[in-house]
């Protein structure tokens, strides 16, 4: 029989109480146990001595003849100094997925595009002062603007008709 130290759930609805128990891993979370060795109360304070407690002697026990313990009863005994726990190492973990990725390299884009036009536009400013002074120098003459003759609508000059008779 496969056994498994394990935190059941107890307590009402968003106030959660755990017992730590023994008990076969086939069971359900809730269900029957071995044995009780202890509780765990994860509304109070870190650092209260009332928010793990369980019996070191039926730990040590239950781990001696193979029981497995789940990962956070296993920190548990880690700081209890009953069972060595490799930290983990997730590297992965904080890295963004694909799509964000995407859009980050999207945004990158942009802002060099940004970075590119504002130079050319420093640039372009610099250049246009020399330009100007050169015009300055040799005046050029403007050519006349051509004015488009004013063609009147048939409505408009209906409207003229009346108002002169």
């Amino acid at each position: 029989m496969a056994v498994a130290i394990r935190l059941s759930r107890g307590g009402a609805k968003k106030r959660p109480y755990y017992r730590i128990v023994v008990s076969d891993s086939r069971s359900p979370r809730d269900g029957k146990y071995l044995e009780q060795i202890g509780t765990y109360n994860p509304l109070l304070a870190k650092d209260n001595p009332e928010r793990v407690k369980f019996d070191e002697d039926r730990a040590r026990h239950w781990l001696s003849v193979g029981a497995k313990p789940s990962d956070r009863v296993h920190r548990f005994f880690d700081a209890a100094g009953i069972l060595e726990r490799e930290a983990r190492n997730n590297p992965n973990k904080a890295e963004p997925g694909e799509k964000a990725k995407e859009r980050a390299e999207e945004k990158a884009e942009k802002l060099k595009e940004a970075e590119e036009a504002a130079k050319e536009a420093e640039e372009a400013a610099a250049e246009a002062p020399a330009e100007e002074a050169a015009t300055e120098e040799a005046p050029v003459e403007e050519a006349p603007a051509e004015e488009a003759a004013a063609e009147e609508t048939p409505a408009e000059e209906a409207t003229e008709e009346k108002s002169e008779g």
